[in-house]
């Protein structure tokens, strides 16, 4: 069992279950885009994996390599655990409120997607027989990024002895360098990370405090700050303290059976590469001076009403399947926590929900992420992409060093300094570069943003088609090649002419011509000239798409159908993922995919080809790919879906959906998969609704699988907002707000301003293809149950 009762509005957890505290505090956790804390219990212990985290706040470590070469890069970037202000103590008499001690007699904790809080109500008994009920409510505030708010309550509850009072003591603590077990094999890593905060700054009085420290080896300063209300009777007593390390206010007082001990705790984060201590503890006081004044009930009242606006526009509503309805809005829920706030910050692999993938952000981002964020919160994907466009020179400086000419963006970062140590999955991952110019055009195509345009877009996209000019060469057997890269199969690597990479080059290419057309002037400021221009026009219509005549496919790269093939039978179930039981080489030169590549290629870059080109592609690389990551099965959804392949979408989707709550790769310790949370979206809105982008303009081929009843999903275009409802036969389109929108329905051209109801086609009739033996979706024996394991 996932643990989680189904609710389709909540995610709650019922128990005091110790063992898998970890899962629980990634799927709790709480973010903006700039703030984020693990779901961890209020007392700090007993506690999983501990974790707060700020964007973009990291220590540097040394990369290790067994032998140097030229153009490695030499530093990593590991995301900080920074100083935790959620611990709020508890001692009951002189026992401390510990779930491993005494007797948990009630335990739920509960995330409501639509308030954006977190809470607690514990029953618990101490090993002498006291009682004692602990409500807690937790949130980080969208409205106000630098802030996350607890409200704390006790209530004595009657005992056995007939306790007439009880003495609490409340310690409400900021703690730096909280202790971590590592988990890394890297001693560089686990060194950076042992007390990684110098203490620069200490400050308390009355019922506030304020830390600020800077990494030992990054430079980077942080401060934080809290603040606390406390309602409790006349007999409250409470002083504080501070030293480097630690703050903490502790508040006494005897309380009557029937009576309440309640504190609310302000916590405010901030965090700078230049500006000083001072600096930064008057930012933190400033925010923490805000919240006091704006109080809890109005954070409350200004989180529901902003979830509430997200939610008219991006919610998605499943009849038939009650688990993958709500594995769906908690998707969405932490994809928008991922990125609401970030404000010119990257959105890591994780989010801010752990400390996996140490915090990098890779190309995830745009190819995943931020197609839901440009339909739903649209400010947050131009700010994810004015990262980027802050990262260029950067990337410009990278691709120099490479002897190439643009920008070469990297495979993983988090300040945009290349921090892969693995060059054939890491550096010859060049369509990273391609991937952002995608989501600058699709962001531009789908808000018609003109300030982004020239201010950022263009620059992006006419530098990273500078880089496949450089990259690329005309060849006069085959026109324009792109050699010894690696596309998104990291189970095949260095290849020439990689079908993804290729095409998401040539539509870079096709993009920065366009917006070069648009800005003439922002094009002469970056010095284009025409005949740049019409060179890259010229290797667009050029670019080599390699074909196997004899199978009727087109290979993944150039060579790849002639691989000889993976052993599927022979390799036992506990042998996956690949990589943890196979050497590189030997997968680099078999048949064997890990993620979807050439798949991703008929989804994004669909209008290359045809439907039948579709269908036998599709099928082909079904037998080939094994999913040992989590960004495959959206994918292979949404592709399932367009070729009438309308159960195995869904089985897909399910897996893409449910990936965390399930812990199917058996990481969520470490924080959620945001692109397999992305890619579930894409498998409905793209999958089930058959919603294209290409050219820039939306279109709709919806299509219901039998296990579901109706699916609806909201989304915005161009400052509209629209609904898309598919029933068995029918779809219904209809404008919520805003102006008309043109778009199609199975290729006929509509105009949805007001409800539009339309006829489903019959799906098209290829044959079921076959995944990998042992390598089936992972298939729940009827919706809503758990899958066989």
């Amino acid at each position: 069992m996932t643990g989680f009762a189904v609710d389709p509005w909540r995610l709650s957890w019922q128990g005091a279950d110790l063992d898998h505290l970890d899962r629980a505090e990634s799927a709790f956790a709480l973010a903006n885009g700039h703030l984020g804390l693990r779901g961890s219990l209020d007392e700090g212990e007993p506690v999983g994996l501990p974790g707060t985290y700020l964007n973009g706040f990291y220590e540097e470590h040394a990369l290790p390599y067994a032998e140097a070469g030229y153009g490695y890069p030499e530093a990593g970037q590991t995301v900080v655990n920074v100083t935790d202000g959620k611990i709020i103590r508890l001692l009951v008499e002189d026992e401390p409120l510990d779930m491993r001690y005494g007797q948990t007699l009630e335990h739920r904790r509960t995330l409501d997607f639509r308030t954006g809080i977190l809470s607690r109500e514990t029953d618990w008994e101490s090993p002498t027989g006291k009682r004692v009920r602990v409500r807690s409510q937790r949130l980080v505030s969208f409205t106000q990024r630098a802030i996350a708010a607890i409200r704390y309550e006790v209530e004595p509850l009657p005992d056995e002895r007939g306790t007439k009072r009880v003495q609490l003591v409340v310690q409400s603590d900021l703690l730096a360098n909280e202790p971590i077990e590592s988990h890394t094999r890297d001693p560089r890593v686990a060194l950076a990370l042992k007390s990684p905060l110098a203490g620069e700054f200490h400050w308390s009085e009355n019922t506030r405090a304020v830390l600020v420290h800077q990494t030992r080896e990054s430079g980077l300063r942080m401060a934080a700050a809290m603040d606390h209300e406390l309602e409790a009777n006349e007999g409250l007593r409470t002083e504080i303290a501070c030293e480097d390390d630690l703050a903490r206010l502790t508040a006494a007082v005897d309380v009557e059976i029937g009576e309440v001990l309640r504190l609310t705790k302000y916590i405010g984060y901030g965090w700078s590469s230049t500006r000083s201590a001072p600096a930064l503890r008057a930012q933190v006081e400033a925010a923490l001076a805000g919240a006091r004044q704006t109080g809890w009930d109005g954070l409350v009242a200004e989180q529901r009403e902003y979830l509430d606006d997200f939610w008219e526009v991006a919610d998605v509503e499943i009849d038939g399947d009650e688990e993958l309805q709500q594995a769906l809005r908690l998707g969405l829920f932490h994809i928008l926590q991922a990125g609401a706030r970030g404000e010119s910050r990257a959105i890591p692999g994780k989010g801010l929900t752990g400390p996996g993938y140490d915090g990098h952000a890779f190309w995830d981002t745009e190819t995943f992420v931020l197609p839901v964020l440009t339909y739903t919160v649209p400010d947050a994907a131009r700010d994810a992409l004015g990262w980027r466009h802050s990262t260029i020179d950067l990337a410009k400086e990278r691709a120099r060093v490479l002897g190439k000419a643009g920008a070469a963006f990297p495979w993983r970062s988090i300040n945009g300094q290349e921090c892969s140590a693995y060059w054939p999955a890491g550096t010859a991952a060049f369509h990273v570069s391609a991937d952002i110019a995608d989501a600058v055009a699709r962001y531009h195509a789908a808000t018609q943003d003109a300030d982004f345009d020239r201010a950022q877009g263009t620059e992006l996209l006419v530098e990273t088609a500078r880089l496949w000019a450089s990259l690329g060469h005309h060849d006069p057997h085959d026109g324009f090649r792109i050699d010894g890269i690696t596309g998104p199969d990291e189970y095949t690597a260095v290849v020439d002419n990689n079908i993804y990479t290729n095409l998401m080059a040539q539509k870079n290419l096709d993009e920065a011509a366009d917006a070069c057309d648009r800005n003439p002037d922002v094009a002469e400021q970056l010095g284009v000239s025409t005949t740049e221009v019409t060179a890259w026009r010229d290797a667009a219509a050029k670019m080599r798409v390699p074909y196997d005549e004899l199978l009727g496919v087109h290979p993944q790269a150039e060579g790849f159908t002639e691989h000889e093939e993976w052993d599927f039978e022979g390799t036992p179930d506990d042998h996956y993922p690949l990589l943890l039981n196979y050497p590189y080489f030997d997968l680099y030169r078999k048949q064997v995919v890990k993620q979807a590549d050439l798949v991703l290629a008929l989804h994004l870059r669909g209008d290359a080809f045809t439907l039948d080109q579709k269908a036998r592609d599709f099928a082909y690389y079904e037998a080939r790919t094994v999913r040992d990551s989590s960004l495959s099965a959206g994918t292979q959804s949404v592709v399932a879906a367009e070729c009438g392949h309308m159960d195995l979408a869904y089985a897909y989707l399910a897996e893409a959906a449910l990936t965390d709550l399930y812990d199917l790769h058996s990481n969520v310790r470490n924080g959620l998969h945001m692109a397999s949370l992305a890619g579930a979206w894409q498998a409905v809105v793209a999958g089930l609704g058959g919603m294209r982008d290409h050219g820039g303009e939306l279109t709709f081929a919806p299509r219901l699988p039998d296990a579901l009843e109706r699916v609806s999903f909201r989304m915005c275009f161009r400052g509209s907002r629209i609904q898309v409802e598919i029933a068995r036969d029918t779809a219904t389109y209809r404008l919520i707000a805003g102006d008309p929108v043109r778009t199609a329905h199975h290729g006929e051209a509509i105009t949805i301003d007001t409800d539009l109801t339309l006829a489903i086609p019959a799906a098209p009739d290829y044959p079921t293809p076959t995944p990998p033996a042992g390598r089936e979706p992972r298939r729940r024996s009827k919706a809503g149950s758990t899958p066989p394991s």
